[in-house]
């Protein structure tokens, strides 16, 4: 057995986080085949399989393989560590990092905003993913995630959760309507009723309020129902007032609620100067609004 070198072990660590050979390729730099041909002689020299595919297509660790991970992981903090103590440039925002959204989010506001994050740091790569499940961090389905509600006490010690904001909504309507005031309500379908949004809408619905015949199951729905003229809705103030097609009507009643914004982070990926800028990135988004 050959001796374990850091080299192969990023490797080991650039799949993990990637799920393929390509991904992880991309964030080394390097051929797929070079991936393929470095984790097989690492397997080799450990005897042990490192990584298996899952019903998508994905490679994902084995049991070996999760432990390798661990400990690379492990090595991969302490050189960041050790980096930072004699003063080295762990700040630079180098590399990949993977953060998830609701799709709303993603397609509104994080992409539109990126490009100033992305000319500041041109050897970051930034992938996004928008997805109305809260992907699992701890096996790497991301690196970073924004939360619209306080993180469970069930998401486990290690990660770290951070409330970087507040998301405001407002009641919009298309702008060409006529009579946006009397437009019918479009809400959420009943899978989706326990979200505030859906709460409130379906409270104005019961005190009289008519509802459109259309349901969404995801807030960016409800955006391109609302932008069709098929009725008037809630959406996020940082979203819907920047949206010339939109026209924001007066608040009912019962004030619209808000929604805490939140940031996780994998604890052993904190003290990368990648997963840093993201971070402080994020923060300014929602921090203002």
């Amino acid at each position: 057995m050959h001796g374990l070198d850091w080299n192969d072990l990023r490797f080991v660590i650039a799949v993990a986080r990637g799920g393929s050979h390509a991904a992880a390729a991309r964030e080394l730099r390097v051929d797929p085949t070079t991936v393929g041909r470095r984790l097989a002689q690492l397997e080799a020299d450990l005897a042990s399989i490192l990584f298996s595919r899952d019903s998508r297509g994905n490679l994902v660790p084995t049991e070996a393989g999760a432990l390798v991970c661990a400990r690379a992981e492990a090595v991969e903090t302490t050189i960041g560590d050790l980096k930072a103590l004699l003063g080295a440039t762990t700040a630079e925002a180098t590399g990949t990092v993977r953060l998830t959204a609701v799709p709303i989010l993603v397609n509104h506001l994080l992409i539109p905003a990126s490009a100033p994050l992305l000319r500041r740091h041109p050897q970051l790569r930034l992938e996004i993913i928008a997805d109305t499940r809260d992907l699992n961090l701890t096996r790497r389905d991301a690196d970073m995630a924004i939360r619209l509600a306080r993180p469970a006490a069930e998401t486990g010690n290690r990660l770290l959760a951070r409330r970087i904001g507040t998301l405001r909504y407002g009641v919009y309507a298309a702008a060409r309507a006529p009579n946006p005031e009397q437009l019918p309500w479009i809400t959420y379908e009943p899978e989706m009723a326990e979200l505030p949004q859906a709460v409130w809408l379906n409270g104005i619905g019961r005190s009289g309020g008519d509802l459109a015949n259309i349901a969404l199951n995801d807030a960016d729905g409800l955006l391109s129902a609302v932008r069709s003229g098929l009725g008037r809705s809630l959406l996020p103030a940082a979203i819907g007032d920047t949206l010339p097609d939109l026209s924001r009507l007066p608040d009912d009643p019962a004030s619209p609620p808000e929604r805490e914004v939140w940031i996780l982070t994998h604890q052993d990926l904190s003290h990368l100067g990648r997963i840093k800028a993201v971070a402080s990135w994020c923060e300014g988004l929602f921090g203002r609004n």
